[in-house]
C-alpha cells in the first residue's frame, strides 16, 4: 500500500509528534511505502522506517499551533486567533501538498484541525486522527472552529480516538460523528525495556554527550551528561516526571505531595511553566529540559516511580505507558485517558496493590500517600509491579498492533 502520513507538526518531542513517527516505522516495516507530510526540518534525527518526509512550504511562515511553542523557522500562532483567509491559506498549501504527492491508497491525517480541513480539502478519500489537545486547547468553546470540524470530520471515511473519553469529548465539542473508531496510542515495548542500573546510566551519559547544544527550549539543558553522573552517583529513591511544563500538566501537585517523603525527583521536558516550578521545586531536584526518547529508554531504569499527576483532560496515558513498558510503576491522576491506561495496568497488578496506579486529581495528600507506599515496598517487590505494568503495555499497547487496527478501519 502506499500510505499519505499528514501531520502539521514535528517528528519528536510530544504526544502526536510521538505518535506520527511511530505509524510511520511501523508501516513502513510491514512493507508499505509510506509518505510524511509534515514540518520537520531535521527528519534523519528519527527512526521513521524508511519513510520519505516531504516539507510544505507555509504561507507566511505562520503555523497554528494549540500551546505556544518555538519552531525552526516558522511563527507559532494559536489556532484560534487565525483569521479565516490566514487558515484557508495554510489548509489550501497542506492540501496541495497532499495532491501532488497522489495516487495513495490511504490517506491518513493528525488532529481534528487543521487535520481534517486538510483531508477534505484534498482530492482523496481519508481517515483523522483526534489527539485531544486541539479539542481541549483550541476548539472547545469556539463555535466556529467546532462546526468547521464537525464539517471537515463529516467527510472523512474513519474518525480514530484513542480513549472512550476522547470519543466523549469529540462528541461534547464537533458533535455527533459517525464512523468513529477506538484505537488506543501504542508504544515502542522494544525500545523502553526494563535494564541493569549501570548499563543504563552509561548509556544515558552516552546520549547525552551527544546532545546539539544550540539553543532553544526544546533542547536538553546544556551540561546534562555531568549533571546525570553526579546526580545518579549515589542510589535514593527516585521520582520521574516527563512530559511538557505547562501548569495543566500538574507538576506542581508533585512536588507537593514530595514534601516529607525521603525521595528526590527528575522533571524532564519544557514549557512557559518551568521558571515557577524550579522555585516550587524540593531540594534536590533535577531539571534536564526536553529529551528524546534516546534519553528517556535509559532514564527510566534509574528512577522508582514516574508521575502523571495532570491536573486537565489527557487523551490518553502515553507517558504512563512507556513507563510501565520500561518495568517502572507509574502513579497517575485518576481522570479522562490517564484512568483507562491505570486501569488496565491495575488489572495486571495483585488486588492489594491495585491502589497504588492512580490517585484522585490534584490531591497532593493522596498522591503523597501513594508514593510512600511504592517507595517503601522491598525493591524486588517493587520491580515485580513494574514487570506486571510491562505485561499490561505488551498485551494492550505495541505499536505493531496499534498499527495494523489503524490500516484495518481507514
Amino acid at each position: 500500500m502506499r500510505i499519505l502520513l499528514w501531520h502539521g507538526y514535528l517528528l519528536g518531542g510530544t504526544g502526536s509528534n510521538v505518535y506520527t513517527r511511530a505509524l510511520a516505522r511501523e508501516w513502513s516495516r510491514m512493507g508499505h511505502e509510506v509518505v510524511v507530510v509534515c514540518q520537520e526540518r531535521h527528519p534523519d534525527l528519527y527512526d521513521v522506517g524508511g519513510a520519505r518526509v516531504v516539507v510544505p512550504d507555509l504561507p507566511g511562515g505562520l503555523l497554528p499551533v494549540f500551546v505556544l511553542d518555538e519552531y525552526e523557522g516558522l511563527t507559532a500562532k494559536l489556532l484560534q486567533d487565525f483569521s479565516r483567509s490566514e487558515l484557508d491559506a495554510y489548509v489550501a498549501a497542506n492540501a496541495a501538498a497532499l495532491d501532488a504527492l497522489l495516487p495513495a491508497d490511504v490517506v491518513f491525517t493528525n488532529h481534528v484541525l487543521l487535520g481534517g480541513a486538510v483531508g477534505a480539502a484534498s482530492r482523496a478519500p481519508f481517515a483523522v486522527k483526534a489527539h485531544g489537545s486541539e479539542l481541549e486547547y483550541s476548539m472547545r468553546g469556539d463555535d466556529r472552529l467546532s462546526r468547521w470540524g464537525a464539517e471537515a470530520l463529516d467527510e472523512a471515511r474513519a474518525v480514530f480516538v484513542g480513549s472512550e473519553h476522547i470519543r466523549t469529548v469529540l462528541e461534547d465539542v464537533v458533535g455527533h460523528i459517525d464512523r468513529v473508531h477506538e484505537v488506543p496510542p501504542g508504544v515502542s515495548v522494544d525500545e523502553f525495556v526494563p535494564a541493569p542500573r549501570d548499563a543504563a546510566l552509561a548509556a544515558l551519559i552516552e546520549q547525552s554527550e551527544r546532545d546539539q547544544l544550540d539553543g532553544g527550549e526544546r533542547h536538553p539543558d546544556p551540561g546534562n551528561a555531568e549533571r546525570f553522573a553526579q546526580f545518579f552517583a549515589g542510589e535514593a529513591p527516585t521520582v520521574l516526571y516527563f512530559g511538557k511544563l505547562i501548569e495543566n500538566k500538574g507538576v506542581q501537585v508533585l512536588f507537593e505531595a514530595l514534601q516529607g517523603l525521603d525521595a528526590r525527583a527528575v522533571i524532564v521536558g519544557f514549557g512557559d511553566y518551568r521558571e515557577a516550578l524550579e522555585i516550587q521545586a524540593p531540594p534536590g531536584t533535577l531539571f534536564t529540559g526536553a529529551l528524546e526518547h534516546r534519553h528517556l529508554v535509559h532514564l527510566l531504569p534509574l528512577v522508582d516511580v514516574a508521575v502523571v499527576p495532570s491536573i486537565f483532560p489527557e487523551a490518553f496515558g502515553m507517558v504512563a505507558a512507556e513507563a510501565a513498558a520500561a518495568g517502572v510503576p507509574p502513579v497517575v491522576a485518576n481522570h479522562s485517558g490517564l484512568a483507562e491506561v491505570a486501569a488496565g495496568i491495575a488489572l495486571e497488578y495483585p488486588a492489594e496493590r491495585r491502589g497504588l496506579v492512580s490517585f484522585p486529581t490534584g490531591d497532593a495528600g493522596a498522591l503523597r500517600e501513594r508514593l510512600r507506599a511504592l517507595l517503601e515496598l522491598p525493591a524486588e517487590e517493587r520491580r515485580g509491579l513494574g514487570l506486571a505494568a510491562r505485561v499490561a503495555v505488551e498485551r494492550n499497547w505495541s505499536w505493531s498492533r496499534v498499527a495494523e487496527r489503524l490500516l484495518e478501519l481507514s
